[in-house]
């Protein structure tokens, strides 16, 4: 604000945050029947953005079968006692960008 006694003018200053990227690609992952399947991916900051995990077309989240974990920057996917039905394409996608294994 500039204020001269007589007369005042406003203006406002508004940030946008970069979107993240995927600094760190998804790697392929092979396993045995019945052990966990880990993948991995890190972006370039960390970011409050809307990021999703898929086996093929369906998006995955927590619970019995899957692990979804953020800590920091790096995110991962824990597939819990996979099977040959788990077998497929794994992707991450936040913002326009994305991986997949």
């Amino acid at each position: 604000t500039c204020d001269t006694g007589d007369q005042q003018t406003t203006a406002a200053v508004h940030l946008k945050a970069p979107a993240a990227t995927i600094v760190e690609m998804l790697k392929d992952v092979t396993t045995h029947e019945g052990e966990d399947a880990v993948f991995e991916c890190r972006l370039s900051r960390e970011t409050a953005q809307d990021a999703q995990w898929f086996l093929g077309d369906v998006p995955l989240q927590s619970n019995e079968m899957n692990e979804i974990r953020v800590q920091g920057t790096r995110h991962s996917l824990i597939l819990k006692k996979v099977t040959l039905e788990d077998c497929g394409s794994i992707s991450f996608k936040v913002g326009q960008h994305s991986s997949a294994a």
